[in-house]
């Protein structure tokens, strides 16, 4: 079992890729539209969720509630997704979200500007100076939904297990190479530790969901960490009224078995 997430920039071969590597090696590709029909089967609208996926939102839908709401169901998505078996996630934020994730491999494919933007010209039927706008617009917006929502840097190379230059290679080649690296990177005890570390990660998040998203419980810095049943409930509350409501809703998930209570009350200033 693994998982490979795969961040690409637009018309650098990621997506044809990505199909190679799936027919190669028969794993499950989870892509925009995958994601988007399993959010929308969990209540989140697909109108929702194109104002925040692989997009820099704006200001304020950055700060709202919509935007938190989309990545807490976002990871819900794949971790359901790996908790399956072998997968190719695309793009998403996968490599963060995946990236302690022992039987993780986590792939950028890129290419020079030129080179995409005459890729982008023959794709969209357009002319070199709207090509090179519609592939400059979609970095940024990479770039922006990757450091709002992931505090991570998208284009940086050392957060990646493999880097992809596809100027020179076709989908074919460069998909040869993520499976040649996915065979040197992971063994079998990646392998096993992967297995059962998913599970704790999805149970996690589901109680997350549970306290924030169902019961509309709001603790500042809440977390959830699961293991085997064992949920351990991280954060700060001023009230003990909303410490016993999160810990009643996380013990109402189904495969928790006990909870932790490692929220810390503070007293809000001149109370």
């Amino acid at each position: 079992m693994a998982i490979v997430t795969i961040a690409r920039e637009l018309a650098a071969l990621g997506e044809e890729t990505a199909r190679e590597l799936g027919r190669m090696t028969g794993y499950r590709i989870v892509d925009r539209d995958y994601i988007e029909k399993r959010l929308a089967e969990k209540g989140f609208k697909p109108e929702k969720q194109q104002r925040f996926d692989e997009r820099r939102p704006g200001l304020w839908s950055s700060l709202s509630e919509n935007g938190a709401d989309y990545i807490r169901y976002l990871k819900l998505a794949l971790y359901e997704e790996a908790s399956e078996g072998d997968c190719i996630v695309m793009g998403r934020g996968g490599s963060v979200v995946f990236r302690k994730v022992p039987n993780h491999l986590a792939v950028r494919i890129g290419a020079p500007l030129g080179v995409r933007v005459d890729r982008a010209m023959r794709e969209f039927s357009c002319d070199e100076r709207q090509a090179r706008q519609i592939v400059e617009q979609c970095d940024h917006n990479r770039l922006g939904f990757s450091k709002i929502f992931f505090d991570s840097n998208w284009a940086d190379p050392r957060g990646y297990d493999l880097t992809i230059n596809t100027a020179r290679l076709d989908a074919v080649r460069a998909a040869e190479l993520v499976k040649d690296c996915l065979a040197l990177a992971i063994d079998a005890d990646d392998e096993a530790a992967g297995k059962e570390m998913i599970p704790n990660l999805l149970l996690g998040q589901k109680v997350l969901i549970e306290i924030v998203c169902a019961k509309k419980v709001h603790l500042s810095s809440l977390t959830a960490t699961a293991d085997h049943g064992l949920v351990t409930l991280g954060g700060v509350s001023s009230t003990k009224a909303a410490i016993d409501l999160a810990v009643a809703a996380a013990r109402g998930v189904p495969g928790v078995r006990e909870v932790e209570n490692a929220i810390h009350m503070v007293q809000e200033y001149g109370a």
